[in-house]
C-alpha cells in the first residue's frame, strides 16, 4: 500500500488521503440515522481522544519535520517552527474574531454582526474548524514529495489516518446536536459531513504552497501545527469539558495522544 501510494504525485496522494478523512467524517455524521442522541460521556471521551490525536500529530508529523527541514536548509532550526506555529494560531484567532459563525453547543454567534441565517453561520464554523486538518495533510504530503526534514509518505499517510480517526467523533458531534434541535436526519447528516468537505480543498492549497514555494515549507508545516493546536485549545478541549466530564475527556486525550504517537513512530 505504501509502495503504491509512493508512486503517485503529492497532489494525488493528498486527494486520496483527504477523501478518506472526509469519508470518516461522513461515517460519524451518519450515526444520526441510528441515534437521535448519544451518551454525553461517550461523546466527551471521543472529543478528548480527538484532541490527543491532533496534539500528537502537530508535533511528530508537522513541527519535528519543520525543525529538521530548517536545519537542512541552513536556517536556525527553531526560527521557522516558532514563527510558523505562532502565525498559524494568530491566523485562526483573526478568523475566529472577524468571520461570523455559530457554535451550536454554546448556542451563540461569534464574529462580526451579520444578518446571515444560523445555517450559514454553522457552516462557516464547521469550515473554520476543519481547515487546519486539511492543510496539515496537504503540507505533510508536499513535504514528503520534497523529502525534506525527514518527511516521508508513510508519515504523511499516518497523519491522514490519525485525522481520519478523530474525524469520526467530530462528524457525530455536529450531526447529533442538530438532530436534537429538531433538524431532519438528512439535513443533520448533510451539515455533519460538510465539516469534512473543506479538508480536501485546504489540503490542495497546502500541497501546492509547499511544492511551488519550497523555501516556505518549514514555515508551512509549523503554520499547520499552530492552527491545529489553536483549534484544540479553543474549541475541542472546552467542548469536551462543557458537560462536567473533564476527567473522562482528559483520559481520552491521553489515549488519543498515545495512539497517534505510536502510529507515527511505528510507520514513519
Amino acid at each position: 500500500m505504501n509502495q503504491w501510494l509512493g508512486q503517485l504525485s503529492p497532489l494525488v496522494q493528498t486527494l486520496i488521503a483527504t477523501l478518506f478523512t472526509w469519508g470518516m467524517t461522513a461515517m460519524g455524521a451518519a450515526t444520526v440515522f441510528f441515534f437521535k442522541n448519544t451518551n454525553q460521556k461517550v461523546m466527551d471521551g471521543m472529543l478528548g481522544f480527538s484532541a490527543g490525536v491532533m496534539v500528537a500529530a502537530s508535533f511528530w508529523s508537522l513541527l519535528e519535520p519543520s525543525i529538521e527541514a530548517a536545519g537542512a536548509m541552513g536556517v536556525v532550526k527553531w526560527l521557522p517552527a516558532t514563527l510558523g506555529f505562532l502565525a498559524g494560531g494568530l491566523f485562526l484567532r483573526l478568523v475566529d474574531r472577524f468571520l461570523p459563525h455559530f457554535h451550536i453547543e454554546e448556542g451563540k454567534t461569534e464574529g462580526i454582526k451579520t444578518s446571515w441565517s444560523r445555517t450559514v453561520l454553522l457552516a462557516l464554523a464547521i469550515t473554520m474548524h476543519n481547515i487546519p486538518e486539511g492543510l496539515s495533510v496537504g503540507v505533510g504530503f508536499g513535504a514528503a514529495g520534497l523529502r525534506a526534514g525527514g518527511a516521508n509518505v508513510a508519515g504523511a499517510a499516518v497523519l491522514a489516518l490519525g485525522i481520519g480517526i478523530q474525524n469520526f467523533p467530530e462528524g457525530a458531534a455536529v450531526s447529533l446536536p442538530l438532530r436534537r434541535q429538531g433538524m431532519s436526519r438528512w439535513k443533520s447528516f448533510f451539515y455533519g459531513q460538510l465539516s469534512g468537505v473543506v479538508e480536501p480543498i485546504a489540503a490542495v492549497i497546502g500541497v501546492l504552497l509547499v511544492t511551488i514555494m519550497q523555501p516556505l515549507m518549514p514555515y508551512a508545516l509549523a503554520f499547520a501545527a499552530g492552527a491545529m493546536i489553536y483549534v484544540v485549545a479553543d474549541e475541542v478541549v472546552p467542548e469536551a469539558n462543557m458537560s462536567g466530564n473533564g476527567h473522562l475527556a482528559t483520559m481520552g486525550t491521553m489515549i488519543g495522544f498515545a495512539v497517534m504517537m505510536m502510529l507515527d513512530v511505528m510507520f514513519s
